[in-house]
C-alpha cells in the first residue's frame, strides 16, 4: 500500500508540474515568490542527492525508497513549493483536511471489523497501522485547534458537524491504537508491526560516524539495514525481535538522517527546523495552529521510523507556515523568445522522461504484486511470468531477483518430484538445468546490488546449498557466501547454525562444533542451536557435554506447542545417556 501511495504522490507531482508548464506557455512569463525556507529545503534536498550518489549501494533503489528517498523527497519538495507559493492553498487545505479525517475515520472503522474475507486484518489505505494512528492524530489536532477561529465566520451547523466529526475522528484513533497493542501482547501476529530498539538505531547512527566519508554524508538511502546487523548484540539475541535479522529503517527518522545523510544531512535538516521556529517568534502568535501541528511532528520525527505520511505532513505544514505576510513581493519576469522556448522544452522533456520512468518503475512492482497472488493461487507458472516481467521492466531491486531465485528452484523441485523410476527425459534435464542457472544468476545478482546486506548474501548462499549433492564445489561456495554473511551480520546466530550445519554434512564435524558453539553462545535459549550442538558433540564421542546440550534443548521446547519435538529430543536424551560411562 505505501507503495501504491509512492507512485500516486509521483504522478500527481508530474501532473501539477505539467499545469505549471502550461500556465508558463499561455502566459509567456513565471511567478515567483522568494520564501524564507526555499533555499533550506533545497540545501537539504542536496544532502539526500549526494548521499544517494556517493554512499548508496544500490542506487535505483534508494531513488525510489518510498521511506527516506532521493525521489520521494524530490516530490515532498515540489509539493512543499506548491503549497506555499500558491495563498489560495489554505482554504482548500481546511476543507479536504476535514473531508479526509472523516473519510479515513469510516474507512478504519469499517476494516477493523473486516467486512471483506479477501482483505487482511491488518489493512489500512495508508500503509500501517502505525501511520494510520500518526495521520489520525494530526487531524484531531489540526480540528481542535482550528475550530475556534472557524467558528466565528461559518454557519451554526458547522459545530455540530464538526463535533460529529471528532467522535468519528476518536473512535477511530482508540481501534487503530487498540490494534497496535493488541500486536505486542501476541493475540494478532498478524498485524505485527516491529521496529528495531531505540538503543540499536542509536549505535547506527553513531556508527555511520566512524567513517570519515559516511560521517559526512552517511551510509546512504535505501542502506540502513547494512549498518543495523554491524550494531546488533548480545541484548537483541535475547529479544523477541531477534528472528527480523534486520530493518529497513530506523526507530526514528532523525537517526535516520544521521545514519542515511551524515552530518551534512543533520546540519541541514536542523537549519530548517531552527529556521521554521524562528519565524514563529516573528509570527506564531497569529498562526497557533501551524505551531502545534509542527511541534507534533517534530515528536513524530523523533519517536517513530521515517515514512512517507509523516514527510508527506511535515512538508505539507512547511508550505502552509510559509503562507505568511512576511515574505518577498511577486516578481514577475517576461521571458525573452529563446528562453521562453528552452524553459518549456526542457519542462516537457522532464515530465515525460520522468512519466516514462516512474511508469515502469510501477508497472515492475505491479507484475511483483500479481506474482504474490499467484503463489496464493498456486499458479506457479504465473508466478515466474510475472517475476521475470517485473525485472526485465526493473532491474535495480534486490528483492525481485531473490524471489525469483526462489521461484526458479521450486520450479526445479517440482520438476524432479514428477520424476518417475529415477529416469530424466532430456526436456526435463534441461528444465532443470536453466532453473538451477538462472537460480544461482538472480542471487548473484541481489549480492551484486548491495554487497553490504547479509540477506543477500545468505539468499545466494541458500541457493548453493539446494544443489550442493548435484553440482561441483557447491558445498565451498555455499561456506563462502555463508562466511560473508557472518561479516556483514556477526551476532546473526542462523548463520553460524547453517554453516554448522554445512560442516556437519561434510562429516567436518570439528568446524560443525565450532559453529554451532558460537550459535548457543550469541543465543542460549534458541532449542535449535542446543540440539544441533549436542549431535555435533555426540559425532566426536564428547557424550557428557552432548548430553548436556541436549537437556538444554528439551528445556527450550514447550510440550504443548511442540509436542512431536519434545518427544523426539526426550527420546534422543535416553540414548545419549546410555553412553555415558558407567560410574561406581
Amino acid at each position: 500500500m505505501e507503495n501504491l501511495i509512492f507512485y500516486l504522490l509521483g504522478f500527481g507531482i508530474l501532473l501539477l508540474v505539467f499545469i505549471s508548464t502550461i500556465q508558463i506557455l499561455i502566459s509567456k512569463k513565471i511567478s515567483w515568490k522568494r520564501m524564507p525556507f526555499d533555499n533550506l529545503i533545497v540545501l537539504f534536498l542536496t544532502s539526500v542527492a549526494l548521499s544517494t550518489l556517493f554512499s548508496s549501494p544500490n542506487k535505483i533503489q534508494a531513488l525510489l525508497n518510498p521511506n527516506f528517498g532521493l525521489l520521494m523527497m524530490i516530490f515532498m519538495a515540489v509539493l512543499y513549493f506548491y503549497i506555499s507559493h500558491n495563498n489560495g492553498t489554505m482554504k482548500q487545505w481546511n476543507n479536504l483536511t476535514i473531508f479526509s479525517s472523516v473519510f479515513l475515520s469510516l474507512i478504519t472503522i469499517v476494516f477493523y471489523f473486516q467486512p471483506f474475507k479477501n482483505i487482511s486484518p491488518g489493512f489500512t489505505p495508508v500503509g500501517s497501522q502505525l501511520d494510520l494512528a500518526v495521520l489520525l492524530v494530526f487531524f484531531v489536532i489540526y480540528e481542535i485547534v482550528s475550530f475556534p477561529r472557524r467558528r466565528e465566520s461559518i454557519q451554526s451547523w458547522i459545530p455540530v458537524f464538526t463535533g460529529m466529526t471528532l467522535i468519528l475522528n476518536f473512535v477511530a484513533i482508540f481501534l487503530t491504537i487498540y490494534s497496535l497493542v493488541k500486536v505486542r501482547t501476541g493475540l494478532d501476529l498478524s498485524l505485527q508491526l516491529p521496529m528495531p530498539p531505540f538503543r540499536l538505531s542509536w549505535f547506527a547512527a553513531l556508527e555511520s560516524l566512524k567513517n570519515p566519508l559516511t560521517a559526512l554524508i552517511g551510509v546512504g538511502p535505501d542502506n540502513f539495514a547494512a549498518i543495523f546487523t554491524r550494531v546488533k548484540d548480545f541484548a537483541y539475541n535475547q529479544s523477541p525481535l531477534w528472528q527480523f535479522e534486520s530493518f529497513s529503517v530506523s526507530h526514528s527518522a532523525i537517526l535516520q538522517i544521521i545514519t542515511e545523510t551524515g552530518i551534512f544531512g543533520l546540519i541541514t535538516f536542523g537549519l530548517l527546523i531552527f529556521s521554521v521556529f524562528k519565524q514563529f517568534v516573528g509570527v506564531g502568535r497569529d498562526r497557533p495552529v501551524s505551531i502545534i501541528l509542527f511541534v507534533y511532528l517534530i515528536i513524530c520525527l523523533f519517536a517513530f521510523p521515517p515514512s512517507l505520511i509523516v514527510w508527506f505532513l511535515f512538508f505539507v505544514t512547511l508550505g502552509l507556515i510559509n503562507q505568511t505576510p512576511t515574505t518577498d513581493v511577486r516578481t514577475i519576469h517576461e521571458l525573452s523568445l529563446p528562453i521562453y522556448i528552452g524553459i518549456i522544452a526542457i519542462s516537457f522533456l522532464l515530465i515525460a522522461t520522468s512519466g516514462y520512468f516512474l511508469g515502469r518503475s510501477y508497472a515492475s512492482e505491479y507484475y511483483f504484486k500479481k506474482s504474490a497472488d499467484g503463489f496464493t493461487n498456486k499458479n506457479l507458472r504465473e508466478v515466474y511470468e510475472n517475476q521475470r516481467q517485473a525485472i526485465i521492466l526493473n532491474p535495480f531491486i534486490e528483492r525481485f531477483h531473490t524471489n525469483f531465485a526462489q521461484t526458479n528452484f521450486v520450479i526445479a523441485n517440482n520438476v524432479s518430484s514428477k520424476i518417475k523410476n529415477n529416469k530424466l527425459s532430456e526436456q526435463d534435464r534441461q528444465t532443470i538445468t536453466q532453473a538451477i542457472q538462472a537460480g544461482i544468476a538472480e542471487s548473484k545478482t541481489s549480492v551484486s546490488l548491495n554487497p553490504q546486506k547479509a540477506v543477500n548474501w545468505q539468499g545466494l548462499a541458500a541457493v548453493y546449498l539446494n544443489i550442493i549433492n548435484t553440482a561441483k564445489d557447491a558445498d565451498a561456495w555455499t561456506i563462502s557466501a555463508y562466511q560473508r554473511a557472518i561479516l556483514a551480520d556477526p551476532q546473526n546466530p542462523n548463520y553460524r547454525v547453517a554453516l554448522g550445519g554445512v560442516y556437519y554434512s561434510q562429516k567436518k564435524y570439528d568446524d560443525a562444533l565450532r559453529f554451532f558453539e558460537q550459535a548457543v553462545t550469541l543465543k542460549p535459549d534458541w532449542a535449535n542451536a542446543n540440539y544441533n550442538l549436542a549431535w555435533a558433540n555426540f559425532q566426536k564421542k564428547n557424550y557428557p557435554q552432548a548430553v548436556n546440550a541436549m537437556q538444554n534443548a528439551l528445556k527450550l521446547i514447550d510440550p504443548k506447542k511442540d509436542k512431536s519435538d519434545y518427544e523426539k529430543v526426550k527420546k534422543e536424551l535416553e540414548d545419549f545417556k546410555k553412553m555415558l560411562p558407567k560410574t561406581k
